[in-house]
């Protein structure tokens, strides 16, 4: 009877290995092709520009060269890549402030203030998560060219001065898990909303909003489409933009210097992933929302 156990306490044992090891195969398979055109690009961006579409199944280069980076720094049109990179930079820090901020303060208005039409005014923001961008990527074109928006910045900050119904939704599930007692204890002892909002509420939501902030950023970082529709002119011109530019249909593309500068527009990105990834986790998963 004994043996029979022991037997079966082992086979279990091993069993459970088993099942770890074909885990992290499976895993590291996954990863490994998922991160593999990465490398790519990377060792790419180090061979001579005639070399990079010819030796595409080559990943290790013949001959190693950093001209790429220096052509691709120099830009085009007399502009360098430093003043696209300061557009976006910009562009993403201002829109990642306002974007957080405006957030934060809607949640918190449908998350404990009582006021009129508020179910009403929560499903139609709920509605907005719906809408496709492209349905109000006219209409929206219309407003801004009237206003004489077009070609500057203010047509992709200023939206997001007006918060984001994903983040308010995410946020709005922090804020509701945090006990309502503290906002009573708080009015007893005078405090305004205010006063609570940016004493109580905001220091308590602050890896919700750090999550909020991760997304935007990405978001904002790698928006193309927003950069292309108001952004004429290349001194404006953020990264997205001025990478399609080292490549010409018509004539001879510098994939060498457009996979330079791509490496290097990667570095912001996974800067603050590492970073701030412990955030990531944590807001995600008070909040209540699985991915």
């Amino acid at each position: 009877m004994i043996s029979s156990k022991r037997k079966f306490s082992v086979g279990m044992r091993t069993r459970r290995k088993l099942d770890t090891v074909i885990f992290h195969v499976v895993v590291g398979g996954i990863a490994i092709f998922m991160i593999y055109p990465l490398v790519w690009m990377l060792l790419s961006s180090f061979k001579p520009t005639d070399k990079v579409m010819t030796t595409v199944t080559q990943l290790i280069p013949d001959v190693w060269t950093i001209q790429n980076y220096i052509t691709g720094w120099k830009g085009f049109g007399g502009i360098t890549f430093a003043t696209f990179f300061k557009n976006s930079l910009i562009i993403t820090i201002l829109s990642t402030i306002g974007a957080v901020l405006s957030s934060t303060m809607v949640a918190y208005g449908f998350a404990r203030i009582n006021f009129r039409f508020k179910r009403a005014l929560f499903f139609c923001m709920i509605i907005t998560m719906m809408l496709p961008g492209q349905v109000i990527m006219i209409p929206q074109y219309i407003i801004f060219n009237k206003l004489g928006w077009v070609n500057t910045m203010l047509p992709i900050v200023v939206p997001s001065w007006f918060a984001k119904a994903f983040f308010i939704f995410m946020i709005m599930q922090f804020i509701e898990g945090i006990p309502k007692d503290l906002d009573e204890a708080a009015l007893m002892d005078g405090c305004s909303n205010y006063t609570i909002f940016a004493s109580i509420i905001v220091p308590l939501v602050r890896p919700a909003m750090v999550t909020c902030a991760i997304f935007e950023f990405y978001w904002k970082w790698d928006d193309y489409m927003s950069s292309l529709l108001y952004l004429n002119t290349p001194k404006n011109y953020t990264v997205s933009i001025a990478l399609k530019n080292f490549t010409d249909p018509m004539s001879s593309s510098d994939f060498g210097a457009m996979f330079a500068m791509c490496v290097l527009s990667l570095l912001p990105v996974i800067i603050i992933f590492l970073l701030l990834q412990k955030y990531i986790v944590e807001g995600v998963a008070a909040s209540g929302i699985k991915g």
